[in-house]
């Protein structure tokens, strides 16, 4: 597949996944319309091929849209191998979940909530406009660098992709950011306070023994699928962050 053209442009389609959403296909659209340039590549002059393979792409997925390249590329390596055409569904319908879960808990529950708060963080000690290029840069090369990661895995695996994807830095990083990410927010929320009303509301030590005792019920009654480790982070980070945080709190 390192010689079939189309892959720079099916990488930038990727961008627009989202743009063709819809209840009753999902992504499936989205896919089709980001696999043509490749499946073009792939079977040159054969029409019937690759309108049937067309249409295979855009029957109803759903996954995380920075990872649905993974899928994308494996089952275009795949229609290029002549892997029968349910063997190519089964694998597209076996990997929506994990590239799901995988994808929420790297993005939306680690990078996108740490960027975003060190962006409050930054604006809230007098730096917006860093704040903002942390935030927006910070994730934009997340985003390709991960995107990118996720096509030419698909395309270099074809159906043997579930094993890179298990073996890969993928599943260890949605894990491991989620800490650092609860400490981040954690610094955020008493900055953001105290740059909004000028201080906290209550002494320093009451501040700091409260937050210490909310975390401490919190991971007592967690939610079954909340790490106490997540919520014990944000709490040390509140305690820490009223500690020096508050005028006079540090003496």
């Amino acid at each position: 597949m390192s010689a079939v053209p189309g892959r720079g442009a099916a990488f930038l389609r990727l961008f627009l996944l989202q743009g063709a959403w819809t209840y009753e296909r999902m992504h499936g659209i989205g896919m089709a319309f980001a696999a043509e340039p490749l499946l073009r590549g792939a079977f040159g002059g054969d029409e019937p091929r690759r309108r049937a393979a067309l249409a295979r792409a855009a029957e109803c997925f759903n996954c995380h849209p920075v990872l649905a390249g993974v899928a994308l590329g494996a089952s275009v390596r795949a229609e290029a191998d002549g892997v029968p055409p349910e063997q190519i569904r089964r694998l597209k319908a076996a990997l929506q979940g994990p590239l799901g879960a995988l994808g929420d808990r790297f993005f939306w529950a680690g990078v996108v909530p740490a960027l975003a708060a060190a962006g409050v963080i930054l604006a809230a000690l007098g730096l917006p406009l860093a704040g903002v290029v942390v935030l927006v840069l910070g994730y934009g090369v997340v985003r390709v660098r991960a995107q990118q990661w996720a096509l030419e895995a698909g395309l270099a695996e074809g159906m043997g992709v579930s094993a890179r994807l298990a073996g890969s830095w993928l599943p260890r990083w949605a894990t491991a950011v989620a800490g650092p990410a609860a400490f981040v927010v954690g610094l955020a929320v008493p900055l953001a306070a105290r740059a909004l009303v000028g201080a906290l509301p209550a002494p320093a030590h009451g501040v700091a023994l409260g937050a210490f005792v909310a975390a401490a019920l919190l991971v007592w009654r967690r939610p079954a699928d909340c790490p106490p480790i997540r919520v014990a982070l944000v709490g040390g980070a509140l305690l820490l962050a009223a500690l020096l945080l508050w005028p006079g709190g540090a003496a």
